[in-house]
């Protein structure tokens, strides 16, 4: 390898899902920091395609299966995840089965726009108001 390609750092794939069930959208409370609110979702296996890491981060995290209905939009802001920079492909889902939180959660919630919790982590407070607006 070169040293150019040694040198040279590259964003790290991620997904989130927001997961529509019951009257509302499904968050987690984080265990680690960054702290907060947060969409379930987190990186992607190498060999893994992004939607079989939607599904199993929604199962880890919140014990729902998921039914992936559409992507929604793709965030890259360098500064979207404080620990690196990160490309997250956020997926719309609807859940199936009793919420419980696990993994990295603490807790699990489900809320309306007017119920959304604080704080909320990472970008995910934009992400949220993109999905209310346009009400994909």
């Amino acid at each position: 390898m070169t040293e150019a390609a040694q040198k040279q750092k590259n964003p790290v794939p991620t997904v989130d899902i927001i997961i529509e069930f019951g009257e509302g959208i499904v968050l987690v409370d984080r265990k680690n920091p960054p702290f907060g609110w947060a969409l379930p979702g987190g990186f992607v296996d190498y060999g893994e395609t992004l939607e079989d890491a939607a599904r199993r981060e929604a199962a880890e995290e919140t014990g729902l299966r998921v039914e992936l209905l559409r992507q929604m939009h793709t965030y890259s802001d360098p500064r979207r995840d404080p620990r690196r920079h990160t490309i997250s492909t956020v997926f719309i889902a609807k859940g199936n089965g009793r919420l419980e939180a696990a993994d990295d959660a603490k807790q699990a919630g489900i809320f309306g726009r007017a119920s959304l919790p604080k704080p909320i982590a990472f970008d995910h407070g934009q992400i949220l108001d993109d999905y209310f607006d346009r009400r994909y």
